[in-house]
């Protein structure tokens, strides 16, 4: 025999402390699905393009049948040892990259920092220095980059002693700027503040303890 059961329910601002921290909660472990980091990577992307890295890429098939390139950047986080970013990538020398990336980003000193890097090593190796990044093992995070340098020098003139220690630390020191960029944008998207706004901008109901009903 069927019965018809009440329940009240309640918005965010209505609940006690406890049941708006179980409903947050709710939020970040479920509701939380979109692509947060869709504009870090896009940032990344043109960081990357200034530097002279060209972002590999891989077939992502869409729901309604068709296909799109999206760059090879991967991470994991941030909550674990081991965790972090990655890119697979091939990079060359990319003329006024120094200049360029201030333009683009002109307080982040750590971008400027690698791309002068970049350029120091380039500059002792006439500007011939090329370089690929894959990703090898199971882990996510900048030593999971297997890094081969080499000089296109047309007289075979071997590269400097450093050059290919020095690009392979600039390009991990760039997966760990890309890893603090993702870590800083998910802490500010699941901070109090931006999910309480998201739940009470899409009208999410809950019980009187904070479990999500509607």
């Amino acid at each position: 025999m069927s019965k018809v059961v009440e329940t009240t329910v309640y918005q965010l601002d209505e609940l006690s402390g406890t049941a708006k921290e179980k409903a947050r909660a709710w939020y970040r472990e479920g509701g939380f699905d979109h692509d947060w980091f869709e504009f870090v990577y896009e940032d990344f992307q043109r960081i990357a393009e200034i530097l002279g890295l060209r972002l590999k890429t891989r077939a992502v098939r869409l729901y309604g049948g068709g296909i799109r390139q999206e760059p090879c950047i991967w991470f994991r986080g941030f909550w674990g040892q081991g965790d972090g970013a990655f890119f697979d990538t091939f990079y060359s020398y990319r003329k006024e990259a120094a200049r360029r990336i201030r333009d683009h980003a002109p307080h982040d000193t750590e971008l400027h920092r690698i791309a002068d890097a970049l350029q120091a090593i380039q500059r002792r190796n006439f500007y011939q220095l090329r370089a690929e990044a894959s990703h090898r093992g199971h882990y996510y995070h900048e030593y999971s980059m297997a890094i081969s340098v080499e000089r296109d020098s047309p007289t075979g003139q071997d590269m400097s002693a450093d050059a290919e220690n020095a690009v392979s630390e600039v390009l991990r020191d760039l997966a760990r700027w890309l890893y603090r960029q993702l870590e800083r944008e998910y802490k500010s998207q699941t901070s109090d503040e931006a999910v309480d706004e998201s739940i009470m901008a899409n009208d999410y109901t809950f019980t009187d303890t904070g479990r999500r009903f509607g």
